[in-house]
């Protein structure tokens, strides 16, 4: 549907590119560059990892992948992952990608109005946090930029989305827990307190949606990787927003897409499908 016409906000969520990885599918990620332009989406965020070893060539790589995106003037954000931190791979970031808006991180917020609803547009107020450690897989957001997170949420908005590369919360079959954010509790206290309404996520390769304490949560699986667990496939994630529900969809680059949940916000009850737990499952690629 044209941007004009809908009703809802829409996010295309895509991370996890890993250009330079002999498990980089070039044909994917121009699918889903493809279906994104097509989409015309509010926002785009690029949630991290787009090297596989945080080297100079690989960003070249991904900047040239994502090129189509940024001239279709698609609204697009970036933030780095652990990988792009490898080999102080930040710098190279930082050339590729423009700097934030804290100095020496990717840090980002913006205010973004899209769909309509009777009262108008849809605003959505975005914080986009750069939670990676120099060569660590961990990450960490740190509470000297707390002050930071809560001016960026000051003021009215219908969605207050937060995104990250690492997810705050453990995500299902993706084994010992070892690289959630150091301090995932104090910043998901944090996101209570500013009233966000969606947190977006990545880095372990697996899509999935919870809801908690009135925050849904939406992990991101690899767009264009084989580096899968179990069934699970490549895919990305597209949220529709209105002041009734959101809706998250994952999309199959090239393939076809299957709903992954939905979040009545009246009731704050969420229903999800099968699809969700697709990696102890085999269903067939073609859709």
């Amino acid at each position: 549907m044209a941007r004009e016409s809908r009703e809802s906000f829409v996010i295309v969520q895509l991370s996890d590119l890993h250009c330079g990885s002999p498990y980089f599918d070039a044909e994917l990620l121009r699918h889903a560059i493809s279906e994104t332009i097509a989409i015309e989406p509010d926002l785009t965020i690029i949630g991290g990892d787009l090297t596989a070893e945080g080297y100079s060539h690989e960003f070249s790589d991904a900047q040239e992948h994502l090129a189509p995106l940024f001239d279709a003037g698609v609204r697009t954000v970036v933030i780095p992952g652990n990988h792009d931190a490898k080999n102080v791979g930040y710098l190279h970031f930082h050339d590729a990608f423009g700097p934030g808006d804290v100095p020496g991180k990717g840090d980002r917020g913006l205010m973004v109005a899209g769909g309509s609803n009777s009262g108008g547009p849809i605003s959505a107020r975005i914080v986009a946090m750069d939670s990676t450690k120099p060569d660590l897989a961990e990450g960490e957001i740190g509470r000297e930029r707390y002050g930071w997170i809560r001016t960026q949420f000051d003021g009215t908005a219908d969605i207050r989305i937060f995104a990250l590369h690492h997810h705050l919360v453990p995500v299902p079959g993706t084994g010992r827990e070892r690289n959630t954010v150091w301090d995932a509790g104090d910043v998901l206290a944090l996101l209570c307190e500013v009233d966000v309404h969606l947190v977006l996520s990545g880095h372990k390769h697996v899509p999935y949606v919870w809801l908690l304490n009135g925050v849904l949560v939406v992990n991101s699986g690899t767009v264009s990787s084989h580096r899968l667990r179990g069934y699970t496939r490549p895919s990305y994630n597209v949220i529709e927003i209105t002041p009734e529900w959101i809706r998250v969809t994952l999309k199959y680059p090239g393939t076809g897409e299957r709903l992954a949940g939905e979040l009545d916000r009246d009731r704050m009850r969420l229903r999800t499908t099968a699809e969700i737990a697709g990696m102890f499952a085999r269903t067939p690629w073609g859709l």
